[in-house]
């Protein structure tokens, strides 16, 4: 059939359309309809769901064509890639980690590594060798290393890697003292670790996918097996399953003494559930014991000392504390760091008698250490500033690594005695760019409720509030998930060129605990859409910025934040990126795990007032005919398969057929890539030089 083409919309006089301009297509609409309690939607782009038809890929492969044209020809991308390159381009090291071989394992990335690599030293101070080089296991780099596990006496270490950005993971094993690789081999885990008990380790996995949507298909029945080594995937044990629950997933650990196991459950609601087996008894006779009631709340292990079992939870304490259990009596806890005045995000124990208790105050990372026999607070350790902090200690041992970052600190590696109390540089990156003219502020404004909401500003010294300064405004907003202080080379550019960076703590995250968290949940989500477009408004009222200078940055979950505030407001955004964003809330729910998040948002087969509230806010459902949309970039990637591509698909057939307005309406659909994690350096620089320079063509930037 032949195709109809319409003109691309106009775009700005720098990007004028040649006469060899490719056309963006109509995209086809079919006559899908559903019903939701007596009220019909259309879903005229429902084909677009199916990642293995031939007509998708042709849409994929038209659509990037137009995008790939129109970026590649951004006046500012070749110098911002070249400038980006630039800016990566230094040794990052990460925390060591000493293990029970006496050897210690870290990661480093020389500065344009696709991947870092694991090193092994004799001491902290010794000559590193390499002893697992990810980027050997792809020519490209798209072969992530996703995990290590090394067995409690080092003899073996298992490794799972995941291909092409997918959550699908396949686990391999290799001799520590000879770095050989063994023949075993395990395919289509998912969601998992490997828990080391005896000449074996657990594992959680599906079923092998049966047909051409691995990467799209819901995603049930999870179950965790028992891998002896030395033998096939075929011959491994089914260790656990529960048919009856579908939708949860389940994951074992085992402690390093190999005397209890483990057994979590979670996805049906907010929290988990945590089961113990001690594995001391006679095996004939080992059961599981239920050591929580219900899944509204979290319940992690932080350790074990003989009989004692540490945990981290948010049971009768909003703001989190640690407890302590006894095997022999796994339902009575006792307290040991009750919850305070701030949420306690991180513990690690160190000294045999003392605790590192890691809080979030206002939204940054606070060290303490506590006596974990009585709970006393002994000491603040003082940071170096206002960022975030992650502690890597062992139970026994009276020193440790950590890490520190900010906006403006690359990420710096600490050595700490609990002896002398004092803090030395282990390990400092040497940059290529200086950061001293640049300064951090945070700053705390009301949303439209009248909630006080943090936000951090990072921008050069001595900045003007006239209005004129270009704005990248970052948020997520969801699912208990806190954004602390970071950084990242990739906004040095933009800093640069006069911008501002801006992060702001939206209620739906973790920030101050789970009353914070729930008030961006299910009836309440609008109040993250609301705290976001009131950052933007602050930051107009205040001088910082202009309608014309304002671009909103999201994935994810953040990206579903960027789709409902553009559709809102779109008056108030020059900018729109929203990545690898849920877009169709009214079928998140049927692809891999987005069962998953229904916890956090609510789904529109649980009632009719659920399925319209969620009809209010859907992205992809409230693009309207005939608006002026912000200059967007919506960006996914093929193998996704945590949010499947279909969302950013349908979203962006149907902005572009509702735009009205000059500024550009387009798809990034990345290749051998998936929602994120374990993207290739490459990737992750020609994604970004894509963003950056989409953001500055249309708030008017250029590099200096």
């Amino acid at each position: 059939m032949k195709k109809t083409y319409i003109p691309l919309v106009a775009i700005m006089a720098s990007v004028m359309i040649d006469a060899c301009a490719p056309k963006t297509p109509v995209t086809r609409k079919d006559n899908t309809v559903d019903d939701y309690f007596g009220t019909k939607v259309a879903d005229p782009y429902r084909w677009l769901e199916d990642d293995a038809s031939q007509e998708t890929a042709q849409w994929v492969e038209t659509q990037n064509h137009v995008t790939d044209y129109y970026l590649k020809r951004l006046p500012t991308r070749k110098k911002l890639l070249a400038r980006l390159k630039d800016v990566v381009n230094y040794e990052k090291v990460g925390v060591p980690s000493h293990k029970n071989n006496g050897k210690w394992y870290f990661y480093r990335n020389d500065g344009l590594q696709n991947q870092s690599v694991l090193y092994e030293m004799d001491t902290p101070d010794s000559e590193p060798r390499v002893f697992l080089d990810p980027n050997t296991l792809s020519q490209d780099g798209t072969v992530a290393l996703k995990g290590c596990y090394f067995s409690n006496d080092c003899k073996y270490m298992a490794y799972t890697i995941s291909r092409s950005g997918s959550d699908w993971e396949e686990i391999f094993v290799m001799d520590v003292k000879s770095g050989k690789l063994l023949k075993d081999h395990i395919e289509w885990a998912k969601f998992t670790d490997a828990a080391w008990y005896k000449d074996g380790f657990y594992y959680s996995a599906y079923d092998r996918p049966t047909d051409e949507h691995a990467y799209s298909g819901k995603n049930e029945n999870h179950k965790i097996y028992y891998h002896k080594i030395g033998t096939s995937q075929d011959e491994d044990v089914l260790f656990y399953q529960n048919p009856d629950e579908p939708l949860r997933f389940y994951q074992a650990t085992v402690n390093e003494q190999e005397t209890m196991l483990f057994l979590y459950e979670d996805g049906s609601d907010i929290g988990n559930n945590l089961y113990v087996m001690d594995l001391r008894t006679d095996p004939a006779k080992r059961k599981f014991v239920q050591m929580t009631k219900d899944m509204k709340n979290m319940c992690y292990l932080m350790e074990t000392d003989g009989d004692k079992i540490y945990l981290y939870t948010n049971v009768d304490a909003p703001l989190n504390k640690l407890v302590v259990a006894d095997i022999n009596n796994p339902t009575v806890w006792k307290d040991v760091i009750p919850e305070g005045t701030s949420v306690l995000d991180e513990v690690t124990f160190i000294a045999q008698d003392f605790i590192i208790a890691l809080y979030s105050q206002d939204a940054a990372t606070h060290a303490y250490l506590y006596d974990r026999n009585d709970g006393r607070m002994v000491e603040e350790l003082h940071l170096p500033g206002v960022g975030s902090a992650s502690f890597a200690t062992k139970i026994n041992e009276p020193w440790c690594y950590y890490s520190y970052s900010s906006f403006t600190t690359p990420g710096t590696i600490y050595f700490w005695n609990i002896e002398t109390g004092q803090s030395t540089v282990y390990k400092q990156p040497k940059t290529p760019f200086d950061l001293s003219d640049y300064e951090t502020v945070q700053v705390f404004f009301n949303s439209k409720d009248g909630t006080k909401i943090p936000m951090f500003l990072t921008y050069r010294k001595g900045i003007k509030l006239d209005g004129s300064n270009p704005v990248y405004l970052y948020g997520y907003g969801g699912f208990n998930i806190s954004l602390s202080p970071s950084f990242s080379s990739s906004r040095i550019p933009f800093l640069e060129a006069g911008g501002i960076y801006a992060q702001v703590n939206l209620r739906g995250g973790g920030e101050y605990g789970e009353a914070w968290h729930m008030a961006g949940t299910k009836m309440q989500k609008q109040n993250v859409f609301d705290d976001f477009i009131s950052a933007a408004e602050w930051l107009i009222e205040k001088g910082f910025t202009s309608p014309s200078k304002l671009a909103i940055v999201g994935g994810s979950n953040g990206g579903l934040l960027v789709g409902a505030c553009m559709t809102q407001r779109p008056d108030l955004f020059a900018v729109a990126i929203p990545q690898v964003g849920v877009m169709d809330m009214l079928r998140y729910h049927k692809f891999t795990i987005g069962w998953n998040w229904a916890p956090d948002y609510g789904t529109s087969q649980d009632s009719e007032e659920m399925f319209r509230y969620l009809y209010s806010y859907s992205p992809l459902h409230n693009l309207k005919p005939g608006t002026v949309y912000p200059a967007t970039l919506v960006t996914t990637a093929d193998h996704d398969d945590r949010v499947v591509p279909a969302h950013s698909f349908k979203f962006a057939a149907t902005l572009q057929e509702c735009n009205a307005g000059p500024k550009p309406q387009l798809i990034r659909i990345d290749t051998k890539a998936g929602h994120g994690g374990g993207k290739p350096l490459d990737k992750v620089l020609e994604e970004q030089a894509d963003i950056y320079a989409f953001i500055m063509e249309y708030t008017g930037m250029r590099l200096k």
